[in-house]
């Protein structure tokens, strides 16, 4: 566990094997506890939980921004540089299919950030950022 307090998050999954698949084996998350309709994962020494949760769900907004369509709602983690780069490079070796692409932000500028997002097998968006200087994380 880090210092700063750890968040918990229920994702809905529509099926436990292909969130085993992509949260276990492609992000290489640790499992936790689970059951017949959820797992729990140790996202970073944060607890994210797949729930089975059939049915339909609710449509995806989107929100301009860099001239991309970022997804809402998503949820992800602030890595090192070094581990964002780890992580796309395991994303691609799984030919994981991501709604936008590894990419820097404000670079040369307060807030520089590599960013990227994709959707996990239920269609969940997850970001991934690196602050250059993680001081920098509110900067104006």
């Amino acid at each position: 566990m880090t210092t700063r307090p750890a968040f918990h998050l229920a994702v809905p999954v529509d099926d436990l094997d292909r969130a085993r698949a992509f949260y276990g084996g492609v992000l290489g998350l640790t499992e936790g506890r689970s059951a017949d309709a959820w797992v729990d994962w140790d996202f970073h020494g944060h607890q994210v939980v797949t729930h089975v949760a059939p049915g339909e769900r609710a449509p995806r907004a989107h929100n301009p921004v860099d001239g991309h369509d970022v997804p809402v709602p998503h949820f992800g983690l602030l890595l090192t540089v070094g581990g964002f780069h780890e992580l796309a490079d395991r994303l691609r070796a799984a030919r994981a299919e991501f709604v936008i692409e590894p990419y820097l932000r404000f670079a040369g500028e307060p807030g520089e950030q590599w960013t990227m997002f994709l959707l996990d097998p239920a269609g969940n968006a997850l970001e991934f950022k690196a602050f250059r200087d993680e001081s920098q994380v509110f900067a104006r």
